[in-house]
């Protein structure tokens, strides 16, 4: 399974060229037509989305796009800017999720509203009478106009999600993408057993669990699990010093397979387009990726890994709530709110004055 798990990473990079986030040279009519597909259907329901709001709610949705509210993001419970799902009626509640949705994979979709959904679970765990666990405390924020050439954004963020997205000249990429869950495993009443991230957790334990004795010493870096994510909430994905942990370059085929898995488990979160483009980024870093582990190796264990790449970083752990909590992030050390791609279009946008 492993194998074929690997394949479909190297043949969906072969399929759609490593120009997809700009990471190579292919023909401008394949990169137009796969752009521009997401970038529309974006466009699409977000303008759909605000032709819904009446001129109170546009208000508190929109925003200009040079905004520092743009990356102010967190995944934490709090007082947030934008419009929240409570705020709206059921037929704009439903065009967005479809704005959620244009996002996301199938999957990833799914995990986003059950994410929202265990908000139900944690009121009748904390016994929750107000408003502190709410599941339509999901907030929608549009930076700029929605447009197939110009530039602009939106974000859909509440308790354990935030999901950041930029369209730059018709481009569209993600990023900061959060998913939390809490409980990471419901242990009581009608949803018992339901685990959320089981995938992305499942699959760290595979590669920890396929490494031998020594290589595992080496991807070990603490004992004692980190406490949460290390970059945080930070608007720029940055960890200090060189990568630690095990080199891809020392694994094995099959030690290599478990963790190219795990990579494409994230990388499967976002529609294809999107997943393309990480894909891309898995294939061009090749053997240089560090993965490293803090904690435990059992599930009932405390325990946090993290995959960094020279582009890329993804994160998660497990440590609060008795190993019952997890919170897993993909940043872009470059690309987080179309970074990058700004800076080409900025570039661009000089060159031709």
């Amino acid at each position: 399974m492993c194998m074929k798990r690997r394949s479909f990473l190297r043949s969906s990079f072969a399929f759609t060229g490593v120009g997809v986030l700009g990471l190579g040279d292919t023909h401008a009519g394949q990169i137009h037509s796969y752009h521009v597909h997401a970038a529309s259907l974006m466009t699409e329901c977000a303008t759909r989305f605000l032709a819904a709001l009446d001129a109170n709610q546009r208000g508190k949705v929109t925003f200009p796009f040079d905004t520092d509210e743009r990356m102010n993001w967190h995944f934490i419970p709090r007082e947030r800017k934008g419009l929240p799902l409570r705020e709206m009626t059921p037929y704009q509640k439903h065009l967005a999720g479809a704005l959620l949705a244009a996002g996301l994979s199938q999957t990833g979709y799914i995990k986003a509203v059950t994410i929202m959904s265990l908000e139900d679970v944690l009121k009748l765990i904390e016994n929750d009478a107000g408003e502190h666990r709410n599941p339509e405390k999901y907030y929608f924020s549009v930076f700029g106009t929605p447009s197939d050439s110009g530039t602009w954004g939106y974000r859909v963020e509440g308790h354990h999600l935030s999901q950041n997205y930029t369209v730059v000249d018709g481009t569209a990429v993600v990023g900061p993408s959060f998913f939390g869950a809490n409980p990471a495993e419901v242990r009581q009443g009608p949803r018992k057993g339901l685990r959320t991230l089981a995938a992305e957790d499942d699959l760290g334990m595979e590669v920890i669990h396929a490494l031998d004795e020594q290589k595992r010493k080496v991807a070990i870096v603490d004992l004692t699990a980190y406490s949460d994510i290390l970059t945080a909430a930070s608007r720029r994905a940055a960890l200090q010093g060189q990568p630690s942990g095990l080199s891809a370059s020392s694994m094995t085929a099959m030690q290599f397979d478990a963790l190219m898995a795990l990579m494409e488990e994230y990388a499967r979160n976002v529609p294809d387009e999107l997943a393309a483009g990480r894909t891309a980024q898995i294939n061009k870093a090749g053997r240089n990726i560090y993965f490293a582990w803090s904690g435990g190796i059992n599930r009932v264990d405390p325990h946090y890994y993290r995959v960094q790449t020279p582009d890329f970083l993804i994160e998660l752990d497990d440590t609060q709530n008795d190993a019952n909590h997890i919170h897993s992030v993909w940043r872009d050390f470059r690309g987080d709110f179309g970074e990058d791609l700004l800076q080409q279009h900025y570039h661009a946008s000089h060159q031709n004055k």
